[in-house]
């Protein structure tokens, strides 16, 4: 710690302007002004830092990241050495640092009295400075093992195991039954919260470094698992949990109510510049996105630039409070309302809010929902309160109530893979899956998560295939992920 009293002299918690909601919603570009990265900014903030003698931050990623030191780095100026402590365990800091909802910041140790570090801001700034300042050429392995691996799967764990093995000089062929890479990073994400071109400029790294990429082809489908295993020494399973929850209420086969996932798909696409024939669109809808998570927030912003006449949120629980709860102290990871760039830009959200009906005209179409309030009984259930039911006009209904797991039938079927109870794919603290040679990372095995759990899971699978096809490995393993599979 340069400035033992930085923490003091700067108590303002300072961040770049997000661009005017008037403006960033005639577009898809980054709602934040990139333009507003001042260096002197960031270097005040990283000395905000205290460098803690328990880095508590450290406990609030998985991925392990040296916070305090690269923070100090940033301090200095020292930007090349600052991006090699921030890569030391993190292949993709500039997704997570665009992306991911920060529990390192709930656990800074100056979060006890004072706003926190802007961890992530700085972290986000010292890997776009490394690119711009050309740091992070392709780190080609000097030899090569022979060993050859598939990775079914292009998300965040899938891509960074793949970056793991291909550095340790194994032959690594990703497949992805998309057009494009990236899984939900590419599809799943709008390019408000990430632009398209931080994935391309990755991959181009990747694939200067011996990474190999085939689109189009699902694993299961056009190639059996089976043929995929004896054509590859090793297979890891990547392919996320895009099960989504379902909402069996009368009329859920009416027209016009979809699953957020492939809205959110064909809402990137259409971005893109890609023909999509029968767009689901919400231009001039009235729409209503059930669920208020992450998910449904990429609606809200994918709906209002899309020119919705109204987009309402609900949520059947109670709204969260706006400061820490004293069940969850620090530096637990609280659970509190929170105000995304799309929630600023408009809509309504509604809070104890259950859906009891959907209600469809002659044509078959819905035309609104039937709520009513939620009730929360003795034995801690939820149902809808009598007497309160009334109706929401709805032309658009997007159910994004998270993800119950992995598409496993195929998998089971042809490899002979274990699945657990909870429909996720069985493993052990090694990421060994029942099946010979097969392995699973990220929220295939564990379930839907945040994307620091999948690229810490995708580099403790790639130490772990390592270790499996050489007889031991120098990759590194966060102990985090480690210790959550072997419980899993």
């Amino acid at each position: 710690m340069g400035d033992p009293r930085g923490f003091m002299k700067f108590r303002e918690r300072e961040l770049p302007p997000s661009r005017p909601v008037e403006v960033r919603l005639l577009d898809w570009k980054d709602v934040k002004d990139e333009l507003g990265k001042d260096e002197t900014v960031l270097r005040r903030q990283a000395t905000r830092c205290m460098d803690c003698g328990v880095p508590f931050c450290h406990q609030g990623c998985p991925l392990g990241n040296l916070i305090p030191e690269w923070n100090d780095l940033v301090r200095q100026g020292q930007w090349l050495d600052a991006s090699d402590r921030l890569h030391a365990t993190n292949n993709f800091p500039e997704f997570t640092g665009r992306i991911c909802p920060a529990p390192c910041e709930t656990s800074c140790v100056l979060g006890i009295n004072q706003p926190a570090v802007t961890i992530k801001n700085i972290e986000v700034s010292i890997v776009d400075k490394a690119f711009e300042l050309g740091y992070l050429g392709p780190h080609v392995p000097q030899r090569q093992t022979g060993k050859t691996i598939a990775v079914v799967g292009s998300g965040s764990a899938g891509l960074a195991a793949a970056q793991q093995l291909t550095r340790a000089g194994h032959t690594v062929a990703v497949y992805e039954k998309d057009d494009r890479i990236g899984g939900l990073l590419q599809y799943g994400v709008p390019d408000f919260k990430l632009e398209k071109r931080h994935i391309t400029r990755r991959l181009d790294q990747m694939r200067a470094e011996g990474t190999r990429f085939r689109v189009n082809v699902e694993i299961g489908k056009d190639i059996t698992w089976d043929a995929l295993r004896a054509r590859y020494d090793a297979v890891l399973v990547a392919t996320g949990a895009p099960v989504p929850r379902e909402l069996p209420l009368p009329g859920r086969e009416l027209q016009g109510i979809h699953f957020a996932m492939p809205y959110l798909i064909e809402g990137n696409k259409a971005a893109a510049g890609d023909e999509v024939l029968d767009q689901i669109t919400a231009k001039d809808k009235h729409v209503i996105v059930i669920g208020g998570g992450d998910t449904g927030s990429d609606c809200i912003g994918t709906a209002l630039r899309q020119g919705a006449a109204s987009v309402t949120t609900l949520a059947i629980g109670v709204q969260p409070p706006l400061e820490r709860a004293a069940h969850e102290p620090w530096p637990v990871d609280p659970r509190v309302f929170e105000v995304s760039s799309s929630h600023e830009e408009g809509g309504e959200r509604k809070y104890l809010a259950s859906t009891v009906e959907f209600v469809g005209n002659e044509e078959g179409h819905v035309v609104a929902l039937k709520v009513a309030e939620t009730l929360y009984n003795a034995d801690g259930s939820r149902t809808p309160k009598a007497g309160t039911e009334h109706e929401i006009p709805a032309d658009l209904v997007l159910i994004a109530m998270g993800f119950t797991g992995p598409e496993t039938d195929a998998l089971a079927s042809q490899a002979d893979v274990s699945i657990t109870d909870r429909r996720q794919i069985q493993r052990n603290d090694a990421y060994a899956t029942s099946a010979p040679g097969v392995f699973v990372a990220g929220d295939a095995g564990r379930g839907a998560s945040l994307i620091v759990w999948a690229i810490a899971e995708g580099r403790a699978a790639a130490a772990a295939i390592d270790e499996y096809l050489t007889g031991s490995t120098e990759l590194p393993a966060p102990v985090t992920a480690r210790t959550v599979a072997l419980r899993a």
